[in-house]
């Protein structure tokens, strides 16, 4: 997988591993044992890189799984951040709080045990950062209601880039009505008012949308 933002590559060269790498490669091992398309590192240091790029403090994570994304926007915000992640199992809830903490990143985060959009919709406030890491149907859904929680200037985040290069024809597509899904999705955000521009951090095809002022 080519990375063809600068910004990336300049972070990737200066990556160096930290003292909780045991507990970020446990969490990669576990995604791969789950069969979540991750990608690796790329994943995670493009949030981190794109979360810190608009200078983000409050983060909405919409679906958090166990935690893999919220260890690099934790990493973003820093400790005076604001990270609400939202599952309905409990158990994910549990593994991601105990990820977080035995790498020292579990300041002042949020867990909401609910639907992903619901809990959006309880949590007052405008954020920098809506990420949305739900099931494929309901990406219209969280976009529809994301675009009115983000503020101007911030970002719309996609798991799109854990959809590896299915969406641009790279690599066999083993489920292409999930990749069918993620076009439509991107459509409909790119035709959508409140939509400026997108960000394209690798060939890949994550969406980025930033909403306009």
């Amino acid at each position: 997988m080519d990375i063809v933002d600068p910004r990336i590559e300049d972070y990737m060269r200066t990556l160096e591993a930290r003292h909780d790498e045991p507990v970020l490669l446990e969490m990669e091992r576990e995604g791969e044992e789950r069969g979540f398309p991750i990608v690796g590192r790329l994943v995670g240091v493009t949030l981190e890189v794109l979360t810190r790029a608009v200078g983000a403090k409050r983060v909405f994570e919409l679906g958090s799984g166990f935690g893999y994304s919220a260890y690099w926007f934790s990493r973003a915000i820093g400790p005076r951040g604001e990270l609400h992640l939202t599952d309905g199992d409990p158990e994910n809830e549990k593994k991601a709080a105990d990820y977080l903490g035995r790498a020292g990143l579990d300041g002042p985060v949020t867990f909401h045990v609910a639907d992903a959009v619901e809990a959006l919709n309880a949590t007052e406030g405008q954020f920098d950062v809506v990420y949305c890491d739900i099931d494929k149907d309901g990406y219209p859904d969280a976009w529809r209601n994301a675009r009115e929680r983000i503020r101007p200037g911030g970002l719309y985040l996609c798991d799109n880039v854990l959809w590896s290069g299915r969406v641009t024809g790279q690599v066999e597509d083993s489920r292409p009505e999930l990749t069918q899904a993620i076009r439509e999705h991107n459509q409909m955000i790119a035709d959508d008012e409140r939509y400026l521009s997108s960000i394209v951090p690798t060939r890949d095809g994550v969406m980025v949308a930033i909403r306009v002022s």
